[in-house]
C-alpha cells in the first residue's frame, strides 16, 4: 500500500504489525465458501490476509483515497466507497456464509455496532478491534459499572466474547489507549421491527436516569401490566437499571410502550 497519511477527522490509526493482523483474521475461522465483509479496511493490513481465500471478499471504506489504493492492489477486492454509519446493513440478510471484521474507528465503532447487529442477524461471526472500554462496556453484566445502554442492546442480539487485548504500540499513530478484539455470535432472539423500536426507547429511557429507581422512572407508563411484570420477574420497583439482565430489557419493553 502507499504511505498514506492518517487523517485524524476520520479516527485513522493504522494497524501495522503482521502478526496482530493475522492473529485478528484467525479468528474468523475462514473457510472457502465464506463470504467476508471487511469494515474500514484502512491500509490493508487484514485484507492481505483474507484476499483469495473466501468466495466474496467486500470492503466498506469512507476514505476515497484508501479505497482507491485497495482496489490498484486487490483488484477482485468489492469494494464500496462509503461511510459504514450510512450504510444499509440489511442489504446482506441474505448473503449465506457471511463473516464481518474490522479494526473499527474508536469515535464512532459504538454506533457502527449498535445498528449492525440490530439490523443484521444472518452473519455467522465477526471480529472486531475496538477501545478496551468499549469492548469492556460490551461484555459486561448487571450490577457492574460498566454495565449500560450498549451492553444492553448489543447482548440482545449477539453473544459477544472477548479474545484478546492490543497494546497501542502496534498502531500508526499510536492511540492513548489499549485495544481489545471481540467475537460476536448471533443470538437466536428475532425481534420485529417494532419489537427492536420498543426496546431502544426503553434502553434510552431507563439508562438516561440509571441512578432512579426503576418505578420512578416509570411513574408514568405504570399500569396493571408493569406491575404484573415486576411481580412475576421478581424485580423491585426500587431496584434501578443497572440490575436488570438485557433479557428483562427486552420483555419489560414489551409492556411499557
Amino acid at each position: 500500500m502507499t504511505g498514506r497519511r492518517p487523517k485524524k477527522s476520520l479516527g485513522q490509526n493504522f494497524l501495522i504489525d503482521r502478526n496482530i493482523a493475522r492473529k485478528i483474521v484467525r479468528q474468523l475461522l475462514l473457510r472457502p465458501d465464506d463470504t467476508v465483509l471487511e469494515i474500514g479496511p484502512g491500509q490493508g493490513a487484514l485484507t492481505r490476509f483474507i484476499y483469495g481465500r473466501v468466495e466474496e471478499f467486500i470492503a466498506l471504506e469512507k476514505d476515497w483515497q484508501l479505497a482507491s489504493d485497495l482496489k490498484k492492489k486487490w483488484p477482485e477486492l468489492r469494494l464500496i466507497n462509503t461511510d459504514a454509519l450510512l450504510f444499509s446493513w440489511a442489504r446482506l440478510k441474505s448473503v449465506k456464509r457471511l463473516k464481518i471484521i474490522g479494526n473499527l474507528p474508536y469515535n464512532v465503532a459504538s454506533p457502527i455496532m449498535w445498528d449492525l447487529f440490530s439490523q443484521l442477524i444472518t452473519f455467522k461471526l465477526a471480529v472486531f478491534m475496538v477501545q478496551k472500554e468499549v469492548g469492556l462496556r460490551l461484555v459486561a453484566r448487571p450490577k457492574s459499572k460498566a454495565y449500560g445502554a450498549l451492553s444492553v442492546w448489543v447482548q440482545n442480539f449477539v453473544w459477544p466474547e472477548i479474545l484478546f487485548f492490543v497494546s497501542p504500540n502496534v498502531f500508526y499513530p499510536r492511540p492513548r489507549v489499549d485495544s481489545v478484539v471481540l467475537c460476536f455470535e448471533p443470538r437466536k432472539v428475532l425481534l420485529s421491527n417494532v419489537q427492536t423500536q420498543k426496546l431502544a426507547r426503553t434502553v434510552r429511557l431507563l439508562f438516561q436516569l440509571r441512578r432512579k429507581q426503576l418505578g420512578r422512572i416509570l411513574r408514568t407508563y405504570w399500569n396493571e401490566r408493569i406491575r404484573f411484570w415486576f411481580e412475576e420477574q421478581g424485580v423491585s420497583p426500587k431496584a434501578r437499571p443497572e440490575e436488570l439482565s438485557p433479557d428483562q430489557f427486552r420483555s419489560l419493553a414489551q409492556v411499557i410502550f
